[in-house]
């Protein structure tokens, strides 16, 4: 961590400003001569170095195009999962993710390394803000603000930095997580526990939910504390603390109005009534070709629309009815394979603009909250209350359906179903199989008949338990973190 915190100290100083296109410098030269109080001697300073780290979470890295901040890491958890497919290798991009290699190597351009210095990067810009915002000057409102929006996002990246480099919670409390800091610091630390960090996680958002409330935020790319109550949610269901997933997961979707037919069949690339966080990429500042559209909008001039399409599995395809707007968004199978897309190609993500690439990237919604709300009561054998949750949210993209089961394993079978056809693209398929214990399997055959070609995914089964799965610290790190050693790497 030492070597890493020092080349990401200063990045929150120097970055864009989320205000559409206008662009805001802070006067950085060098960006590390600095001091802390021209940054954070107001709440106006704090800002500017809120907003940086928001647009550093979708900034590519290094010259890839698969490191673009946290939504390539949604990308790449999908590609290692069973619902996404992708038929043919085209730019290569995503292929090592698709068949089990990328996350095995340590350096600090591979899967493991890009993600890594993602979440690191934004867990020490907001240590900066946490630990400095306090004295700005400034309403106590604003701090509070600035502070609740720094404490969720270090939430954010504990959360996805333990279940990439460590398997699921239940069962691994004890197990070596990764390295936790809560404050801003040059030394290393050794791997928390599982536990420890989980810990840290609930602590801060339960802070960042009190110092939220009543907050109203300023940008589309910010959270506020219904957010916060989402990512509540979204922890505890990976814990299996049913009860705090129900309740958080109801109170977080209070006020937000599900997507009509329109809506959802015009792509997601824009936030809409049901979105509770995104992240706001103006045209002039979008990363192009390095960006989750170019690369899962088989729409856009990217790498998914020039070849390396996307594909939902014929599998989920078929569990969705003819009435269902989500099977509209899909292309239709041939015989022939001579449709406009390839068939079962997802339409599902689109840019807003033919001919921009300025759009938003989805990272929360209500419908998530509607699907863990459902699961968590019919965990808690409160069956009536979880068909009435899931019925309103697929009733919005299906006005025929019914639920087919309507209690016990064969009601949370079908929850899980629903979970997969509404969420897919969005980055849940390796949490959802390790929370549920339940392994890779990929079924064969024909990109043409939505199922995986095995020539190109390599891995067509695999226990979710299984070692390789977990990312690997980087090599950087083992060699200048004195708190680290080689066996302290993933195997």
């Amino acid at each position: 961590m030492k070597n890493i915190v020092k080349k990401l100290a200063p990045l929150a100083l120097a970055v864009l400003v989320l205000t559409g296109c206008e662009k805001e410098y802070l006067d950085t030269t060098p960006a590390s001569a600095v001091p802390n109080e021209m940054v954070f001697g107001t709440t106006e300073g704090a800002t500017v170095a809120l907003n940086g780290i928001y647009r550093s979470m979708w900034t590519s890295w290094d010259s890839r195009h698969d490191l673009f901040g946290p939504k390539s890491t949604d990308l790449s958890m999908d590609m290692m999962g069973n619902d996404v497919i992708t038929p043919v290798r085209g730019y290569g991009w995503y292929v090592s993710d698709y068949n089990h290699s990328a996350y095995g190597t340590a350096t600090n351009i591979s899967r493991s390394g890009g993600s890594w210095r993602s979440y690191y990067r934004t867990i020490n810009n907001a240590n900066l803000l946490i630990q400095n915002v306090d004295g700005a000057a400034g309403t106590q409102a604003r701090k509070d603000y600035i502070k609740g929006n720094a404490l969720f996002l270090r939430a954010h990246s504990y959360f996805y930095l333990i279940n990439l480099f460590q398997h699921t919670y239940k069962g691994h409390e004890n197990a070596p997580g990764v390295p936790l800091y809560t404050e801003p610091t040059t030394e290393g630390k050794g791997r928390g526990t599982v536990q420890e960090v989980y810990n840290q996680i609930i602590a801060d958002l339960d802070a960042a939910e009190a110092l939220l409330a009543g907050q109203t935020k300023d940008h589309v790319s910010h959270i506020n504390q219904k957010t916060v109550k989402g990512l509540q949610a979204r922890v505890a269901l990976q814990m299996e603390n049913w009860e705090r997933a129900a309740t958080k997961a109801n109170e977080a979707r209070q006020g937000y109005t599900l997507m009509n037919a329109a809506t959802y069949k015009a792509g997601f690339g824009a936030a809409n009534s049901e979105w509770m966080w995104g992240l706001q990429i103006p045209n002039d500042q979008s990363t192009i070709y390095a960006s989750f559209f170019s690369h899962m909008s088989n729409t856009a001039a990217g790498y998914a629309g020039l070849g390396s399409t996307k594909l939902i599995t014929r599998e989920l395809y078929e569990k969705m009815s003819a009435t269902d707007v989500r099977k509209e968004i899909v292309q239709a199978p041939t015989a022939d394979n001579k449709g406009t897309y390839h068939n079962y190609a997802s339409l599902k993500f689109k840019l807003p603009i033919t001919g921009s690439w300025a759009a938003d990237y989805v990272m929360m919604r209500a419908s998530e909250m509607y699907l863990i709300e459902a699961e968590a009561l019919a965990r808690l054998g409160r069956d009536g209350e979880a068909v009435a949750v899931l019925e309103t949210l697929v009733k919005a993209r299906d006005p025929q359906y019914a639920a087919p089961a309507t209690s016990g394993t064969d009601l949370i079978e079908e929850i899980i179903m629903q979970r997969r056809i509404e969420l897919w693209g969005e980055g849940f398929s390796i949490l959802d199989l390790k929370r549920l214990n339940r392994p890779i399997k990929r079924i064969t055959g024909t990109a043409a008949n939505g199922e995986h070609v095995a020539a190109l995914i390599l891995v067509t089964e695999r226990s979710i338990t299984d070692p390789q799965i977990l990312y690997r610290i980087p090599q950087d790190e083992l060699n200048n973190n004195k708190a680290l050693s080689a066996g302290d790497q993933n195997p």
